[in-house]
């Protein structure tokens, strides 16, 4: 099991979020973040003082994935993320000791496996 963090531009988080649930990967958690990487300062003008931005709005993806899920996830996160430009993003993957479905009690695999809906709960929905 693995712990899969992407920060990418908030512009590529439609795109990634519809290529990686085409590819099967549906549990993320989405955080707004800032920071500073590759991307140049950039200066402004504000009340007639000048102003330096030194972090850039980002967006964080955590993914937590089973081992086939490992590869697939990462290869649709940087083709649904990628522009060529500075500033695309980083991917950071970290080992997951374990993992509990709160709601079950399912550990590790099974926890991360997608719920499906039993026949009698879909009908009602």
């Amino acid at each position: 099991m693995k712990l899969i963090t992407a920060i990418v531009r908030p512009e590529r988080v439609d795109a990634i979020k519809t290529a990686l649930f085409q590819a099967e990967v549906t549990g993320l958690s989405l955080s707004r973040v800032a920071g500073h990487g590759g991307e140049k300062t950039v200066l402004d003008m504000y009340r007639g003082q000048p102003l330096a931005y030194e972090f850039h709005e980002k967006v964080q993806l955590d993914i937590a994935v089973s081992e086939p899920f490992v590869e697939r996830t990462i290869g649709t996160i940087v083709g649904a993320a990628r522009t060529g430009q500075v500033g695309d993003g980083k991917i950071f993957v970290q080992p997951l000791d374990k993992v509990v479905r709160i709601r079950t009690g399912e550990e590790d695999a099974d926890a991360l496996t997608p719920v499906t809906l039993e026949p009698e709960t879909a009908r009602v929905r």
